[in-house]
């Protein structure tokens, strides 16, 4: 029986405490070692199978143009209000010396030349595009072989080149381009940090002990270190994307402090009952600890579920994030009652001097014990909850009506990629955006690949660049690059319009469904459209596709999972319920920030953006694991005081409200975690955190203080009913009454 053994190993633990966290450094070590001489970089590659883009990166692979490979661009302004390119003979020579110097650096194959193309004459079309009309701002772009063969110092190398340059010539020097994006080291640090403190300081209030805040910040810090370096050496075996590092920290840091907080909780309330400190421990696991197993093991189904979406970096990203999830499940269960065994009797005596305090200070409104669990729930929330189960009719319309409402904006959701000018102005990738875009026109920050085969056709190429430069959405065609050996031909394509606006997208289904069919005719000939808004665009509408098998998917396997754990139909139905409609407000509440700009100040958001179009399935995954956690440890303590009451009315108030200063501690802990990430630099972070503290946020209020006492109420003992055919065929769930797993008999056995 799980709770047995996990009575066991938490009981061990707390008895052989060095043991064990000798045994946790041991592994950190050699994590970390083996991250250092095995693991590899995160690298992003925004495809899946059968899809337009990757048909498109296959030709172009094949072709062997380079137009495969990393690319990073200089964009170059004069300095001084009056100095042009044009009869500004230090200028050009500055621009000569600064192509030069680029190419010199290592794994460079090449750099484009816009001090000739200034030679050519005046035409823009003449210069390649790589001046612009008026003279004042030219590029750079410089070409790199294929992201396995490069490192984080092929970039370094050309920033320090670029500050190098500055400094010695009479130009305004900034950069961008994919090299960035793939090397740029995430900045999760800082937010890790913040959202650290962030929970240190809840938990100290929660307890009133440094020790006992201590110790869950001590064992998420053990576990996110594994977590991060396995992680790492799964890079060095496969493509794992770059907001996995980020998401995995934010993930890992809320679920493994919150898991360790409401195993800390159960071992004070043992304490508080006079149990030895081991015993304590051991129960603590075996009581709190089933509940964090399922939790953690819904988390992690339900991030694997992203497999259905067949996207690969989304599939392996699920893994990368999966990994730390479990490692926070094995370190509450192992190395935290380590901790608890090493502190010993200290967290009892600050626990009974604090509830001496509140008892003297708030006995006065009415407080009163709970013979059972030995601890004193705060007599605010039982009234509240209370208040609420005596009216649960217009709190239930009025919460369920609230959701709703926030849920509306996911009716304009629109997904998309967030370029480089949702970039804060500090980075130079921004201020390279906002100079082409000014030179060249938006369109020319996320060109278009079109690779076509001819197949033996001559004039296919030929009429289908005419069919694209005459197409509307598109500004200017590229001179075609045509591989010799294999006759593919890459045209580079700059739409009228910048790669997160929406008529991109329109631009793209345009060529695909009728410009390039037409070109092309009923020949042997191909040709598909690729890049970077290409491929997130389709992406985005495979997700799309794949969104409803998969929540149908989760939903399922919760409601069955639920119904297994609490024996009952409609307790697992109205969670799955209450957990999409927060999940749905979350969304809502991002599309107001992201797209209509609402309060995006307050998160540093300088432009609206679409939502980037992988994120969604991925919100879901997540969020509706978390959900679970709060489901599970709420409901658990309920079905304990209903199986020792009988008394379904007394057990939604009981159980809530001795679970409820818990559970609003570890949201809080979670909210200021995922908030601490929404002030990131990148748009794709500022979205997890927002999304996961939105719904967080909202669910441990809204839904779990609010519509869950008045829903319950209103079911009445019904919440328990199970037909008796289908509770013979059900096993045993891995959650059951506190009496259960300590072997205390209960008072009464129903449901």
């Amino acid at each position: 029986m799980l709770s047995k053994a996990l009575l066991r190993l938490g009981a061990g633990a707390a008895r052989h405490p060095w043991r064990v966290i000798a045994a946790w450094l041991v592994a950190a070590t050699l994590a970390v070692l083996a991250a250092v001489a095995f693991g590899g970089r995160t690298a992003d590659s925004m495809t899946a199978p059968g899809l337009d883009s990757q048909q498109a990166a296959e030709l172009i692979g094949r072709a062997g143009t380079g137009q495969e490979g990393m690319t990073a661009q200089l964009v170059v302004t004069p300095l001084g209000e009056d100095a042009t390119f044009f009869g500004d003979d230090s200028a050009r020579t500055a621009l000569t010396r600064l192509r030069t110097e680029v190419e010199r650096l290592p794994h460079v194959l090449g750099a484009s030349d816009p001090a000739g193309a200034l030679g050519a004459g005046g035409d823009t079309a003449v210069r390649g595009g790589l001046v612009s009309a008026d003279g004042r701002i030219a590029v750079v772009r410089v070409q790199y072989p294929e992201q396995s063969r490069l490192s984080a110092g092929d970039l370094d190398a050309l920033v320090g080149l670029g500050d190098r340059l500055r400094a010695e010539l009479p130009l305004r020097v900034e950069m961008g381009g994919n090299l960035f994006y793939a090397f740029s080291d995430p900045d999760g640090g800082v937010s890790e940090l913040i959202g650290l403190l962030a929970a240190a300081a809840i938990l100290f209030l929660a307890f009133g002990s440094l020790v006992a805040a201590a110790l869950p910040i001590g064992m998420a810090v053990f576990g996110l270190t594994i977590g991060v370096a396995t992680m790492t050496v799964l890079a060095g075996v496969t493509d794992v994307p770059a907001f996995a590092p980020v998401l995995g920290s934010m993930v890992g840091l809320g679920v493994g402090i919150d898991y360790a907080l409401f195993v800390l909780a159960r071992h004070r309330e043992y304490l508080a009952r006079r149990l030895d400190p081991h015993e304590a421990a051991g129960r603590a696991v075996a009581t709190a600890g089933r509940p964090v197993v399922f939790a953690g093991g819904t988390v992690v189904v339900s991030i694997l579920g992203l497999a259905v979406a067949n996207v690969p970096f989304m599939t392996v990203g699920g893994v990368a994030v999966s990994i730390v999830v479990l490692t926070m499940v094995l370190a509450s269960v192992t190395l935290l009652p380590a901790f608890l065994g090493a502190a010993g009797p200290r967290l009892g005596r600050a626990g009974r001097i604090a509830r001496a305090r509140r008892a003297g200070r708030l006995g006065r409104v009415g407080r009163r014990r709970d013979p059972e669990a030995g601890a004193v729930p705060a007599a605010g929330w039982r009234r509240w909850i209370g208040h609420v189960s005596r009216h649960p009719v217009p709190y239930a319309v009025g919460a369920a009506g609230l959701l709703l409402a926030a849920t509306l904006p996911v009716l304009g959701l629109r997904v998309g990629l967030p370029d480089d000018g949702s970039l804060p102005q500090s980075r130079t990738e921004r201020r390279a955006y906002d100079l082409v875009a000014e030179g060249f026109g938006p369109g020319t920050n996320g060109p278009v690949v079109i690779a076509a085969d001819p197949a033996g056709d001559p004039g296919v190429l030929d009429r289908l660049v005419g069919a694209v430069a005459a197409d509307p959405g598109i500004a200017s065609v590229a001179p075609a690059r045509v591989d010799r050996d294999t006759g593919i031909a890459t045209l580079m394509v700059f739409p009228t319009t910048s790669p997160q606006d929406g008529a991109t997208a329109a631009t793209l289904a345009r060529l695909r469904g009728e410009v390039l069919p037409t070109a092309i005719g009923d020949g042997p000939a191909r040709a598909h459209v690729g890049g970077a808004a290409a491929s997130l665009s389709d992406v985005g509408r495979r997700t799309s596709q794949r969104l409803p098998v998969f929540v149908a998917a989760v939903l399922a396997m919760s409601f069955l999972l639920l119904m297994l754990v609490f024996r009952s139909v409609l307790v697992p139905l109205k969670a799955v319920l209450l957990n999409l409609l927060s999940i749905g407000a979350a969304y809502g509440v991002m599309v107001a920030v992201f797209q209509w700009g609402w309060g995006g100040a307050l998160i540093g958001l300088e432009a609206t953006v679409p939502i980037v179009s992988f994120i969604p399935m991925f919100l879901f995954a997540i969020l509706f694991g978390l959900s679970m956690d709060y489901e599970v440890f709420l409901l658990s303590r309920v079905r304990e005081e209903y199986v020792r009451t009988g008394d379904n009315a007394t057990a939604v108030v009981e159980g809530v409200a001795g679970t409820a200063r818990i559970i609003t501690s570890a949201a809080l802990i979670m909210v200021a975690v995922f908030l601490s990430f929404a002030v990131a630099d990148e748009p794709s972070a500022k979205m997890f955190g927002l999304g996961l503290a939105t719904a967080i946020l909202i669910d441990a209020t809204v839904v779990r203080m609010v519509l869950v006492p008045a829903t319950m109420t209103l079911l009445g003992r019904a919440n328990w009913w199970l037909p008796k055919w289908l509770d013979r065929m059900l096993p045993r769930g891995p959650v059951g009454t506190d009496a259960e797993s300590t072997g205390e008999a209960p008072r009464q056995r129903l449901g």
